[in-house]
């Protein structure tokens, strides 16, 4: 019993999320980035939007803007997202799929809702997380991995008491193709009342779970935390522990995020992010000169 406490994880914090407005107005609740917890590197925000039922016509996106120095990864719980960039690219996001976006030397993005959802109106639910890039490949030329919900694994245990989605990383034997820049871990975990998870993370990685739905105990201390909390996790172990208590009403539902840490400057300025202001100045320039092009498509 002692050799398997001391593998476990202790909880290092729990932050509360804030309404902020984003885009068009479109509001989100976000655990980071604010003014008492700017960034958990390699991870520089996290935010989720809905679950919302929109009315016709009154549906809200994000119009064109830049990127440069992180990529941006987008996952759609519900309803249907539009994007399209200054390179030409153009898809459509529905429920489950992921889209990670490495934004490198700069791309113009933009992520609405698509056409008939935006008329016809609906549920909507998503989240966006931004990954640091690491120095070397800040100025790589963009890319997109766009995984449709049906190509994402999936696992369970065999009492099916536990269920996850693995967009990055591993978890119960199903492996994602994703390719990551830094080596990233993003789980989607649901836990029926009274499912307890053990998740191995690598001891150098920094790991925070996200709860989307319900309320579960977490680390070896059991520590408590619900829907829009975020878990922070010390660096003291190789296994995170959750459980959904067998009284509880509802599943849990959550995010196990985590990824190694990149230990170097960050500057940031809106939608950039670099290692210093000279190249932050750079960032500014080049897109007002026009030189991560612009969607006119």
């Amino acid at each position: 019993m002692t050799a398997q406490i001391q593998t476990m994880r202790t909880v290092a914090g729990i932050i509360n999320s804030i309404q902020t407005l984003e885009g068009e107005g479109m509001l989100v609740r976000r655990p980071f980035p604010k003014s008492t917890f700017t960034d958990f590197d390699p991870f520089l925000l996290l935010d989720e939007f809905g679950p919302v039922n929109v009315e016709p016509g009154k549906a809200k996106g994000t119009p064109d803007h830049p990127h440069r120095g992180f990529e941006t990864v987008s996952y759609i719980l519900e309803g249907c997202v539009e994007h399209k960039d200054s390179q030409g690219n153009t898809g459509k996001l529905r429920t489950g799929d992921v889209q990670w976006m490495t934004a490198g030397a700069g791309v113009v993005h933009s992520e609405m809702p698509e056409t008939e959802f935006a008329r016809t109106g609906g549920r909507i639910h998503g989240l966006q997380l931004w990954v640091n890039l690491p120095s070397q490949d800040k100025m790589m030329k963009p890319r997109y991995q766009e995984i449709p919900s049906a190509k994402i694994p999936t696992a369970q245990t065999e009492d099916g008491l536990v269920k996850v989605k693995v967009i990055a990383g591993e978890a119960l034997g199903a492996i994602s193709s994703i390719q990551t820049q830094t080596p990233i871990m993003y789980l989607h975990f649901t836990l029926q009342p009274g499912a307890i998870a053990v998740q191995p993370v690598p001891k150098e990685y920094n790991a925070f779970i996200y709860v989307l739905d319900g309320e579960g105990l977490f680390g070896t201390e059991k520590e408590l935390a619900g829907d829009g909390q975020m878990v922070l996790f010390a660096q003291d172990g190789e296994e995170i522990a959750i459980a959904n208590s067998a009284n509880a009403l509802s599943p849990l539902d959550f995010l196990l995020i985590a990824g190694v840490p990149l230990k170097e400057p960050v500057v940031r300025y809106g939608p950039f992010v670099m290692n210093t202001e000279a190249e932050i100045i750079q960032a500014i320039a080049d897109y007002r000169n026009g030189r991560m092009g612009s969607i006119d498509f």
